[in-house]
């Protein structure tokens, strides 16, 4: 009989947590009952998010304005994290930058696409989380236990489809940063590397690979990209929470090194 998802007792930590997924996280993470404690480096707390934390005991949630691409900063946070809510058991490597597609905003054609801007995606994306593997990983590793989630994509196997936005009225044509890819490539590596690394020490490392999930997107967009996928529907945030307790807890005791798509099965064509 498997064990049931009872994370009580357990200290989770989740990167950019006032995110658009980082409320997802944190109710799934709080339900099984967990003590969160949230990095970002806002200090407010958005809408979603407060509707989370309204939704169970405040006590539990240990919010810390933290940034991935300061190494310092984030020893900080670790030692908050100790004297506060104490040793961390689960972490998820939430924090990102993405960029949705738009008519609004800046874009650039493939050639034009400045160094800052791929640069400051793996930075955050790959190296953050790099950096957070380093800092509490590596605490997790001396104790003996515990299991990171990284938060994948699944661009960072397959290819974004141009032609899902030509209906965007933009020039230059809107384009998904080829750093996202990259950066959530580098992601699922740097998993199977820790996964080696921290097995003998009881260290669980698995990526977490959503596909698209729905938000704010246009119709159109919507519609072409609902085609693209077998069970023909964008992720709702639901659908992700499921996976993230299964990695996270010990029904997956013997699962590491491994990348979970949750893709409605937009990667099997």
């Amino acid at each position: 009989m498997p064990a049931a998802i009872d994370l009580t007792g357990s200290v989770a930590v989740v990167t950019g947590v006032c995110g658009r997924l980082g409320a997802v996280w944190v109710d799934a993470l709080l339900g099984a009952g967990a003590d969160v404690v949230g990095l970002d480096v806002r200090d407010t707390v958005g809408p979603e998010l407060r509707a989370v934390l309204d939704a169970h005991d405040p006590k539990r949630f240990l919010p810390l304005v933290a940034d991935v691409t300061d190494t310092a900063g984030l020893r900080r946070a670790l030692d908050a994290c100790l004297e506060r809510a104490g040793e961390p058991a689960v972490l998820v490597n939430n924090a990102g930058i993405d960029s949705p597609p738009s008519a609004e905003g800046t874009g650039w054609r493939f050639e034009d696409i400045p160094d800052e801007v791929s640069g400051g995606v793996l930075d955050v994306n790959a190296q953050g989380t790099l950096r957070m593997c380093q800092v509490f990983g590596s605490r997790m590793a001396r104790n003996g236990r515990g299991s990171i989630v990284n938060i994948g994509s699944m661009y960072g196997g397959l290819a974004p489809d141009p032609r899902m936005y030509e209906h965007l009225p933009v020039d230059p044509p809107f384009l998904k940063p080829p750093a996202y890819g990259m950066s959530k490539a580098g992601v699922a590596a740097l998993t199977r590397y820790l996964a080696a690394l921290w097995g003998p020490a009881g260290v669980r490392v698995n990526t977490l690979s959503p596909g698209g999930v729905l938000g704010a997107q246009d119709p159109v967009f919507r519609e072409k990209f609902d085609a693209k996928v077998p069970l023909r529907r964008m992720a709702r945030p639901e659908d992700l929470t499921g996976p993230l307790l299964f990695l996270a807890s010990d029904l997956s005791r013997y699962v590491t090194g491994t990348e979970l798509a949750v893709d409605g099965g937009f990667g099997c064509w």
